[in-house]
């Protein structure tokens, strides 16, 4: 009898961030990929001695990327022009990858714009690398790919 599955799960650390269609960048985490509902309470006068739970509202949390900096400066210049009142909405795909680089599992935000970003903390008693990281908001998920 065949499984209606793979039985291993994907890998975490195979990933790429894409938006408007293009790879800017590799990053070494990324989090916040969740969404939410509140359940609202209502009830009539002519109901049993029980709340109804409705759908309420969804939310999403906001996506943290990190990686670690280099010369492209496309996050910061990103950020910026949010900072100077050009708000830039962009559409995020976070995509999953299997072992082979095959893409299994694809995200699509919208209406995405940094809130935050973070230079790297630096620490000359150390030889971490330097990790930049970028906070953004959006207003929707979907899913173009899960295989």
């Amino acid at each position: 009898m065949a499984v209606p599955h793979s039985p291993d799960p994907y890998l975490g650390y195979n990933f790429f961030v894409e938006w408007d269609g293009i790879i800017y960048a590799g990053f070494q985490e990324c989090s916040g990929l969740d969404t939410t509902q509140d359940a609202k309470e209502y009830r009539e006068g002519t109901d049993p001695p029980t709340v109804r739970k409705i759908p309420g509202l969804v939310s999403y949390s906001n996506i943290s990327l990190k990686r670690g900096i280099t010369n492209n400066d496309e996050l910061w210049r990103w950020r910026k022009k949010i900072m100077d009142g050009i708000v830039e909405r962009r559409n995020v795909s976070i995509v999953l990858l299997d072992q082979q680089g095959s893409e299994k599992i694809r995200w699509n935000l919208t209406h995405c714009w940094p809130t935050t970003w973070s230079a790297p903390e630096m620490n000359a008693t150390t030889d971490d690398i330097a990790i930049e990281s970028l906070e953004f908001v959006h207003e929707g998920v979907t899913v173009d790919k899960w295989s």
